[in-house]
């Protein structure tokens, strides 16, 4: 007999179907019958048979006609919503599909794998395995160790042997022994009652990097979890089920509890899950639309589950990452603006920087000499002030490699201890299989990452405020020559005036994010936690730092694209002119005042998207091949082919140039 679920307002109700010739008009009549059937009040509705409603594909949100057959239009078992008139504007909606959607509509299964050994996953894997462009396996070696580990558990659950979280009680119930009956139900009641987060779930991105961060570490072979176990772990997430996560809630240590429990309570078939098939359901029903069964925890599996720093780690995986990509391209941006304000390549000189040789500095040097070098790439803006009488510039452009430099130099730091962190054992006890016992420590403490995500943040913000500084030099005309707030007819007109102070917002925003999370502390579970970390805030104010950065350099792309048009005919470099083009091809110039912030959100995207990179790396790289051993690529942020992921970029041939 087929069977529907469906999002009826805030709840999930399966409507089985004993005639394929009925309607769609008739299962969403059938489930507001079933949704009312036990409100008191009726669930408001004076009768069922008045109510308006649509209905709607839980996956790609497309709406299903009325009088459609239910065995043409539906698959068994699929996950639709029925969305009752008005109920939009009500505070007491619940969508059942997470913010950007519209992104999920299109997703499509993974065909690649990457095989997980607790030992070699890096930044760069997380952040694809969160885009959901793989699937996970294990290597051979990494399962015989996960099997190795649980035989130790078995051997303490069968000797009954006092060990701490197998066979007694949490925290402050550590000296609490558990009778062997009931070990089982400790760890069921571990997950739930840790399951204590609030705030608004992670997107899914977020909570599949979290999943596959928790896979990497069990595979390790140090947290006992068994290789049944795991392996159901692993096809949840091939399945991209993924459980309802409250970003807020974890104090980073002992780990991050609250948020890893909530992944936990999906994986057993409780609390809500969400999927690409069935957007938010009770998660029982989204493992069953994908064929799975809840796990079933064993002794000590509930607490490998949710022990360890996975949640700090994996956002600060994104961080990093998004991180490495902002702080390349600010300096193209950088760049760009020096040429507007007709400044000199002079400060950025090979003997400057090789005299005061952090790696950062002398990187970003090297990259304005490969944008702006007017030997290698003529630039008719350049030439137009060669003799002026100029000696240096203000210290926004004169020492962007100093600024820069420093940002990179940082990003490199924080990437080597968040590096060491994803292939880190977090658990407490460690299972030890070579020595056949357990060991209670400290390793599920997050001051690591908590620190290098503040250090993080402080440095990467110095981008947005050496940014702001520059807008203003672009839009005050007693700077930079140009017309005020980079427009014709001001007055009439009012140009770039507010997009400045909307970057200069968000620099003082991040003044406040930038106050370190991990100098606090506060005792937890009786005392027993007496200091904590914090940073799970490290880790998500952190992402909230760089997205305003990304923001402040959008703004700052766009005044200085518009800068350009003030120049015109004159064009600046080859690298340069095909950053403005990119602009242009999705943002027009501005010839009098309109609506501007579609057009910073998509400059930001150019930027998130690493558009900006991609156009400009070819160059960069070709000046690099033509001046070893002048330079080479000294951080994390230099260029790769690889970190592309673009098959169709090539390196210019000499006539580009």
């Amino acid at each position: 007999m087929p069977r529907y679920t469906v999002h009826v307002r805030g709840e999930w109700l399966a409507v089985p179907c004993r005639d394929a010739q009925l309607t769609i008009g008739w299962l969403g009549r059938e489930a507001l019958r079933r949704y009312v059937k036990n409100k008191p009040d009726n669930g408001g509705f004076a009768s069922v048979d008045d109510v308006h409603f649509l209905v709607r594909r839980c996956k790609g949100l497309g709406l299903l006609d009325h009088e459609d057959l239910l065995e043409v239009a539906l698959e068994d078992n699929e996950f639709v919503e029925v969305v009752i008139e008005g109920d939009a504007m009500s505070p007491d909606f619940i969508p059942s599909q997470p913010e950007g959607v519209y992104l999920y509509s299109k997703y499509r299964e993974p065909e690649k794998y990457i095989a997980l050994d607790g030992d070699s996953l890096t930044t760069e894997d997380l952040v694809n395995l969160g885009k959901g462009r793989y699937k996970i396996k294990l290597t051979p070696t990494a399962e015989k160790k996960v099997q190795k580990s649980r035989e130790v558990i078995d051997s303490i659950v069968k000797e009954k042997t006092v060990v701490y979280g197998i066979t007694t009680g949490f925290g402050k119930f550590a000296r609490t022994v558990i009778p062997v009956n009931k070990l089982e139900e400790l760890q069921v009641n571990l997950v739930r009652s840790h399951s204590s987060g609030v705030g608004k779930p992670l997107i899914p991105e977020r909570c599949r990097m979290l999943l596959a961060l928790r896979i990497n570490v069990l595979a390790k072979g140090y947290s006992g979890i068994s290789l049944e176990t795991l392996k159901q772990v692993i096809e949840v997430f091939n399945a991209s089920c993924l459980p309802y996560i409250p970003e807020k809630g974890t104090v980073g240590a002992s780990g991050d509890l609250a948020p890893l429990s909530h992944l936990a309570l999906g994986l057993i078939g409780e609390g809500r899950m969400w999927s690409p098939k069935s957007g938010w359901a009770d998660a029982k029903y989204v493992l069953e639309a994908h064929g799975l069964k809840p796990i079933v925890l064993k002794p000590k599996e509930g607490l490998a589950l949710i022990n360890g720093t996975q949640m700090i780690t994996s956002l600060g995986c994104e961080a990093v990452e998004r991180a490495s990509a902002i702080a390349r391209q600010a300096d193209i941006v950088a760049a760009l603006t020096l040429e507007v304000l007709k400044g000199t390549t002079k400060a950025f000189d090979t003997d400057i920087h090789a005299v005061r040789p952090h790696r950062g500095q002398i990187e970003v040097a090297f990259r304005f000499r490969s944008l702006l070098d007017s030997d290698h790439h003529p630039s008719e803006i350049a030439e137009s002030h060669r003799f002026c009488d100029r000696v240096q510039d203000a210290y926004t452009l004169r020492c962007c490699p100093q600024v820069h430099g420093i940002v990179n130099d940082t990003i490199a730091f924080v990437k080597n201890i968040i590096t060491t962190e994803l292939n880190s054992a977090t658990d407490n006890p460690m299972v030890f299989a070579s020595r056949g016992e357990t060991i209670s420590g400290g390793n599920f403490h997050g001051e690591y990452p908590a620190k290098a995500l503040d250090y993080l943040a402080i440095g990467v913000h110095e981008l947005a405020a050496i940014s702001e500084r520059r807008i203003e030099r672009l839009c005050n005309p007693s700077l930079s020559e140009l017309p005020a707030f980079l427009v014709a007819e001001g007055g009439l007109n009012s140009g770039f005036m507010i997009a400045h102070c909307t970057a200069a917002a968000l620099v003082s925003e991040n003044k406040v994010l930038c106050h370190p999370s991990s100098v606090d502390s506060l005792s937890t579970s009786a005392a027993t936690e007496d200091h904590v970390s914090m940073g799970g805030w490290a880790a998500r104010k952190a992402l909230r730092v760089i997205e305003h950065v990304e923001q402040v350099l959008a703004i700052e792309l766009l005044a200085a694209c518009q800068g350009i048009e003030f120049l015109r005919p004159l064009r600046t470099t080859t690298p340069l002119e095909k950053v403005y083009d990119l602009v242009r091809s999705v943002v027009r110039p501005w010839i009098k005042d309109r609506f501007m912030a579609p057009d910073i959100e998509a400059a930001h995207r150019l930027l998130v998207e690493q558009k900006v990179w991609e156009v400009a790396a070819p160059y960069i790289e070709k000046y690099r091949m033509e001046h070893i051993p002048e330079s080479r690529p000294v951080s994390p942020t230099a260029f790769s082919l690889e970190s592309l992921h673009k098959k169709s970029t090539k390196i210019p041939e000499s006539g580009d140039l």
